[in-house]
């Protein structure tokens, strides 16, 4: 009877709506309404026919994209830059944000922690758009600006990502050969590294996807790439050629997410 009994009880507290929930799910809205009255948005004027008519006008400007063989063979040189200063500064990321992981975890105590997790903080609080624009005053104009933007930013993110994973995994066999007498590069390198390894690994490829994207905007301001293509036709209103740095930013984009995709697959443990 008594089990019964909890049972129902059980179920008469499931039942019950969960007020904090709804609460939350109130000020949401609330919030989101706020913010829109906030903004006041005109739509009938977004909406109306001459800017229906203006808009389909300008987008009907980018057909048909420019496909001459100079002007191909100079997107693909400037997807080549993208893709270079994304995969550098991506690098150079991954090895600053795994050094600076290993105190954010709190491996070498309090103080450590707080002094790299501060630095962690002021790298990823600061746009690219931001860094790339105080790299373009400290390297001069060009790709190798990007790369460095990018790597500043990107350090922060996964850098923190990093070290909650290294927080995460179990210690104890670590220990074991710490004090078995190994020495503490060995023991993190046969007992931790393997545990981590492929979830940095994960983290860095998703990271590297979205500095592909990053690295094209950045070109905005000066950093080289399809980006500084695409700003530079789009301010003359060449919208043909403009069209065609777009479709070669998402070829690029697609290809290395199918690529990035399969190896994270790759580094999925195998299931009986």
């Amino acid at each position: 009877m008594n089990s019964h009994t909890i049972s129902a009880t059980d179920r008469a507290q499931a039942a019950r709506p969960c007020l904090t929930c709804l609460a939350v799910t109130l000020l949401m809205v609330v919030a989101v309404v706020a913010s829109f009255a906030y903004l006041n948005i005109d739509y009938r004027a977004l909406f109306a026919g001459e800017s229906l008519r203006l808009m389909g006008r300008f987008i009907a400007e980018f057909f048909p994209p420019d496909l001459s063989a100079p002007f191909v063979a100079k997107v693909a040189w400037g997807a080549l830059q993208t893709l270079a200063v994304s995969a550098l500064g991506t690098l150079l990321a991954v090895l600053a944000g795994a050094v600076l992981a290993l105190p954010a975890s709190g491996r070498f105590g309090a103080a450590a922690r707080l002094a790299a997790r501060f630095v962690l903080n002021l790298l990823r609080s600061v746009p690219e758009l931001v860094w790339a624009a105080l790299m373009v005053l400290a390297a001069g104009l060009g790709p190798f600006a990007g790369a460095l933007a990018l790597a500043l930013h990107t350090t922060g993110v996964l850098g923190r990502l990093f070290a909650e994973v290294l927080e995460n995994i179990p210690h104890e066999s670590e220990r074991a050969l710490a004090d078995a007498g190994s020495g503490a590069i060995s023991a993190f390198a046969y007992a931790s590294a393997p545990l981590v390894l492929p979830q940095w690994v994960a983290y860095a490829l998703y990271r590297w996807e979205m500095n592909i994207r990053m690295a094209a905007v950045l070109g905005f301001v000066g950093a080289g790439g399809l980006g500084q293509l695409l700003y530079f036709h789009l301010s003359i209103f060449q919208q043909a050629q403009a069209s065609t740095v777009l479709l070669a930013m998402f070829a690029l984009v697609f290809v290395v997410d199918a690529f990035s995709s399969r190896f994270r697959r790759g580094l999925a443990p195998a299931t009986a």
